[in-house]
């Protein structure tokens, strides 16, 4: 067994649990002694079976483990450990005579095979590589659910103080069955909202019926809200079931409800009231169990004075109200909407794309984004479906985005040269906290964003704002 040369290689600073199963005891114990230097935290198992037991009962970074050993063979601790550990990853040791048998372990998933004499140096390198692999997958993992449970509610991301706002309103709202109405531009994302107000309600495992009332004509949404019998109406063949009844036990999402006719204003109310309807051309009326969550791009408040809305209608679906923010008012959120939307298209479209390069980032968080959430996802789609080398980059970008690269966010060393000028021949600690606050001012004060444009880690970028004393 060789030593490497150099002892005092690149430590593991957190202890990586490791177990070593070998039932040559003394093989194994130097095994162990030698990872111990690089901070594993090691245990031996001198058989199969022992290290079985082990694996079963303890939680372990990495397995290392002869491949010719009894009745418990390398294979089977590599079996056993992907069904009981499934995030471990397996190091399997063999002499240069089963390699073969050393392939197949790969195959069922080890992290690699060494052969005997082992090179310690050669495990360690190993060692730390499965180990760091492993913390970054845990890492990613608890990120995620980070991300959910700080900035999002089944879908709505966001961290900015208005987004925040909105999310303490929907887990207070969603539990119940008041009736919501969401104010917002076009692709703020209300039906997203009432998605999410259903989803988080006792009313989850019943319909989600959306329905946009702008999008039909006024001759046929009664029959879309209520329903018809045969014979009601010219053309009705036979019995249809609305979405009232459809979504009966559910929520029924109304969108654009500020377009809906005087007239199925008054229905709507009275099923409101009453929670019974009665289908067009039918007498009988049928008793429904729906909430309405409703959703406006308009201001109905000036449509009751202008006599468009009903007031007393306004007032009933009106109990809690919920204002959605446009994107341009709350760009702080569109780095996490990026990265939220990357993530989501690159399952939805089976490509890949390891992110966002650094000038494309620039132009998504500097454009004003007049069609809001929807406009950044279709964008950001479309950057996916172009891309061909797995870094997202302007050339995916329309043209009025892409431009602002060049034309509103030019580079700082090109940018008003009276002010770079000043900076010559001053120390470097000025330099470094004027390019600092620039990427601050570009980010809106989001560190995260800062950090990637600057290339530093975030904590080292908090550091300097408190050291600069800088405005965020």
């Amino acid at each position: 067994m060789s030593d490497p040369k150099n002892d005092s290689a690149d430590l593991i600073t957190i202890p990586v649990r490791v177990l070593i199963v070998d039932d040559d005891e003394g093989h194994a114990q130097a095994v162990a002694d030698s990872l111990a230097r690089i901070n594993c935290d090691c245990r031996v198992a001198g058989s199969g079976e022992r290290g079985a037991q082990l694996i079963h009962s303890e939680s372990w970074d990495v397995v290392v483990t002869d491949l010719r050993m009894g009745e418990v063979d390398g294979l089977e601790i590599l079996r056993l450990t992907k069904e009981e550990l499934p995030d471990a990853e397996v190091i399997v040791l063999t002499g240069h005579g089963s390699i073969a048998s050393a392939v197949t372990a790969m195959q069922h998933g080890a992290y690699t095979y060494l052969t005997k004499p082992l090179d310690i140096g050669e495990l360690r390198s190993a060692v730390e590589k499965a180990s760091a692999r492993l913390r970054l997958i845990r890492r990613n993992a608890e990120l995620r659910q980070s991300l959910d449970e700080r900035f999002g509610f089944e879908g709505v991301v966001g961290n900015s103080p208005q987004m925040h706002s909105i999310i303490d309103i929907l887990k207070s709202v969603a539990p119940t069955d008041s009736t919501v109405l969401i104010h917002g531009e076009n692709g703020t994302g209300k039906e997203l909202v009432a998605r999410a107000l259903h989803q988080n309600s006792p009313r989850k495992n019943k319909p989600f019926v959306p329905l946009n009332i702008s999008a039909l004509p006024d001759s046929i949404l009664e029959s879309e809200l209520f329903g018809h019998e045969a014979g009601a109406f010219t053309g009705a063949m036979g019995r249809r079931i609305g979405k009232f009844e459809h979504a009966n036990g559910g929520t029924l999402f109304l969108d654009e409800v500020g377009e809906m006719p005087m007239d199925t204003q008054v229905k709507l109310l009275r099923v409101l009231e009453e929670r019974k309807i009665t289908r067009l051309g039918a007498n009988d009326e049928l008793p429904i169990n729906v909430r309405l969550v409703a959703a406006t791009n308009a201001d109905l408040q000036k449509f009751v004075q202008d006599g468009k809305f009903r007031e007393d209608l306004y007032y009933r679906i009106n109990v809690v109200s919920i204002n959605l923010p446009p994107l341009r008012e709350r760009a702080g959120d569109i780095p996490l909407l990026m990265e939220h939307f990357l993530r989501d298209l690159t399952k939805r479209t089976g490509r890949d794309a390891q992110g966002f390069s650094r000038a494309a980032r620039k132009a998504l968080f500097a454009y004003h984004w007049p069609g809001n959430i929807r406009q950044l996802r279709n964008t950001i789609e479309r950057m996916l479906v172009l891309d061909n080398d797995g870094v997202l980059d302007i050339d995916g970008l329309p043209p009025e985005i892409a431009s602002l690269v060049k034309d509103q966010l030019p580079d700082i060393d090109e940018e008003m040269p009276s002010g770079v000028d000043g900076l010559i021949g001053r120390p470097m600690t000025d330099v470094e906290k004027y390019y600092i606050q620039r990427a601050l001012d570009l980010t809106d004060g989001n560190r995260e964003e800062a950090s990637r444009m600057l290339e530093i880690g975030e904590r080292t970028l908090y550091r300097k704002i408190k050291e600069y004393e800088l405005r965020k």
